[in-house]
């Protein structure tokens, strides 16, 4: 717990947040640092999420559930569009799920 003493000032936030979710951070810790790359840096769901969210709060209100639907189903699509890009290093990241992971994960599976 030494390394809050040093970000408490600068950071306090940050270091409540940490202090208080201790227990989830640790395992993610424990993770070879490919692995925690690919973990932190695949939020596409997160991101789908925000994007929605701005959609809805852009537009404000909608004459019907359906036209909600529609504009939801087109900000998808246009999401979806944002996806193709790989993830960086996924690879290194797989070989090290294999090393942790090789009695659930099997390379040549994918």
């Amino acid at each position: 717990m030494i390394i809050f003493c040093k970000v408490d000032s600068q950071y306090p936030m940050i270091s409540k947040s940490w202090r208080n979710n201790w227990e989830s951070v640790i395992p993610f810790l424990a993770y070879p640092p490919n692995i925690r790359k690919a973990i932190y840096t695949t939020n596409a769901i997160e991101s789908m999420n925000m994007g929605l969210r701005k959609i809805i709060k852009n537009r404000g209100s909608f004459p019907n559930d359906e036209a909600a639907i529609k504009l939801l189903y087109l900000a998808l699509k246009n999401m979806s569009k944002k996806w193709t890009m790989p993830i960086q290093d996924w690879g290194k990241a797989m070989n090290q799920f294999s090393i942790l992971f090789g009695d659930r994960l099997k390379l040549d599976s994918f």
